[in-house]
């Protein structure tokens, strides 16, 4: 049986012939122009998965049939889409992914003319018209006649734009004096095409696994631990300084050691964001040195603003929450634990380029290997898991939680967070699958483990 398809504020998700088929994700597509009120063009892309062709070349047939010319970036990472769409003054954008999911699934995300991701009020239109379309209260197009037909025109370099914006965010030349030998592992999605070209301006011996982006994954695509066994042999096989491991649409990023060990996708934020508050001290930045994180990314980011002086600031899960904190606090980086680093003068998007060249900046500047980086950063434990939704819907796990801790702080912004001193856990509705998340995080992996196992028993 086909999961359920999943809409949420930013996007939709599904299983392709199932509940994902070109009429729904022309419908999607169709409630996002009617939002639109500038007659500009949209950038539409793709991250590689073998449907991805089909629904770029419905979508852009219906809007072109609307009236609404488009810009098709072909292949091209989350990220870069962000940044296309501010180079070319566009309306707006679709990036046609699924990000981690397997690769019987595909799916939508919505860009504004600003190059981020649709904020809520936005996305919150588009799926009021698209439901609309669905039901049939409102009519399904304006189609247009010969005349004002839409033009649909291929973007013929659209890394370069991004390439440029994220190279003048470091020290290219010192990272080059380095010669760096990395290995990427970009997993037969679209991370290979900016990847491979910003490693070797760096300076970088590349070393690709999965270069060609027809989403034949290698392995399961999302970049965890568990996931990424077969690489780690690779890096230490290729004397790798370190391996970047990008989930399909790029803009996730967990990093693995010199030793081939998993530092992970907590980690990348944080040395990211430690990298930037250095530069600005060093450069004579006056502040505020405010970085931004969602709830359920580990404090290692907190521990790094407080060290200089700064702040961190925390939102709900979901990129566009965390992109609205950074605006409203004038963050000067942020990001998602999901590997996710945004830097605003690269664009408020995650984005994986970023994550590679801040880290390589780091290493390159204090000389210290990439194991070293992160050692020095205070961990913790954290623990994640996936959990199916138990009869009653969440409101009912949301009660039997916070019952069971009657005295403890407590956050209902985005599910249920409980805080300790020294540990917090957050129990909360997935915006991607039909499943609930447990996330803890404590000094120790019993500890958290233990916060995972008492919230999990009340969820039987």
């Amino acid at each position: 049986m086909a999961s359920p398809l999943i809409i949420s504020v930013s996007g939709l998700r599904g299983e392709i012939g199932a509940t994902l088929t070109p009429e729904v994700a022309v419908r999607y597509a169709l409630a996002y122009s009617k939002s639109v009120a500038s007659d500009g063009p949209f950038v539409i892309a793709r991250d590689g998965r073998r449907s991805g062709s089909i629904f770029a070349d419905a979508i852009c047939a219906a809007l072109n049939a609307v009236g609404r010319s488009t810009l098709d970036a072909g292949i091209a990472a989350t990220p870069t889409v962000g940044v296309l769409i501010r180079d070319c003054k566009a309306a707006g954008g679709i990036q046609i992914s699924a990000s981690h999911n397997p690769k019987q699934y595909n799916g939508l995300k919505l860009f504004s003319a600003e190059g981020r991701v649709v904020p809520k009020a936005e996305g919150e239109k588009v799926l009021e018209t698209y439901r609309a379309l669905e039901n049939g209260t409102e009519s399904a197009a304006d189609w247009v006649d010969v005349d004002r037909l839409g033009e649909r025109t291929t973007i013929e370099d659209s890394t370069k734009a991004h390439l440029g914006a994220v190279l003048k965010t470091v020290d290219a030349d010192a990272i080059r004096a380095k010669k760096f030998r990395v290995l990427l592992d970009s997993n037969n999605a679209s991370g290979s095409l900016l990847g491979k070209r910003l490693l070797e301006e760096l300076g970088c011996d590349v070393v690709i696994c999965g270069e060609t982006p027809n989403g034949d994954f290698l392995h399961a695509p999302e970049p965890t631990v568990d996931n990424l066994q077969s690489v780690f042999e690779k890096i230490v096989e290729a004397k790798a300084d370190v391996g970047f491991c990008q989930d399909p649409d790029a803009d996730r990023l967990a990093v693995v050691d010199e030793n081939g060990r998993y530092i992970g996708e907590e980690y990348t934020v944080a040395i990211c964001a430690k990298n930037r508050l250095q530069k600005a001290k060093k450069n004579g930045e006056t502040g505020p040195f405010n970085l931004a994180i969602n709830c359920a990314t580990s404090r290692m980011t907190i521990d790094v603003a407080e060290s200089f002086g700064g702040e961190c600031f925390r939102s709900p899960v979901g990129e566009a929450n965390v992109v609205d904190l950074m605006k409203a606090k004038n963050a000067i980086f942020g990001g998602e634990g999901n590997g996710g680093p945004i830097d605003p003068s690269v664009g408020f998007v995650r984005d994986s380029f970023v994550g590679m060249a801040q880290i390589l900046e780091a290493a390159a500047r204090e000389g210290k290997p990439v194991s070293a980086l992160a050692d020095e950063i205070p961990g913790y434990s954290i623990v994640k898991r996936k959990l199916d939704l138990p009869e009653g819907g969440f409101d009912k796990v949301v009660e039997a939680v916070a019952a069971a801790f009657p005295n403890e702080e407590k956050n209902f912004e985005d599910g249920l967070r409980i805080d300790w001193p020294d540990a917090w856990v957050l129990v909360r509705p997935s915006n991607t699958e039909p499943i609930c998340r447990v996330i803890a995080e404590a000094p120790t992996d019993e500890r958290a483990n233990e916060l995972c196992d008492r919230v999990e028993a009340l969820m039987q």
